[in-house]
């Protein structure tokens, strides 16, 4: 199994575009086959260093994790939040 973990720092911050951007991440669900789970967090402490957004995805094996970055699904919503964020960064892992 493979952890795949990403934080959003948005440009817009107020809490009704995290929300909104929140939402487009947890769109997601039930829509790329190889996703097995998939967790959209918004930050409560709100502190300098805090991102806004995190996503928790989990997929089978390497091979779903590439086939879910080039999903058309997972396409639109990249495109979507690199309009919105500032910044991202992400973890790759194997249970």
């Amino acid at each position: 199994m493979i952890k795949h973990i990403v934080f959003f720092k948005l440009k817009d911050s107020s809490p009704e575009s995290v929300l909104r951007m929140a939402n487009v991440l947890r769109d997601m669900e039930g829509r790329i086959p190889q996703l097995i789970s998939l967790e959209v967090g918004i930050d409560v402490i709100r502190s300098e260093r805090s991102y806004d957004i995190s996503l928790l995805t989990e997929v089978q094996s390497l091979e779903d994790l590439q086939a879910y970055q080039v999903h058309p699904v997972h396409q639109e919503v990249i495109k979507h939040m690199n309009e919105f964020k500032e910044s991202s960064i992400a973890v790759d892992y194997e249970l």
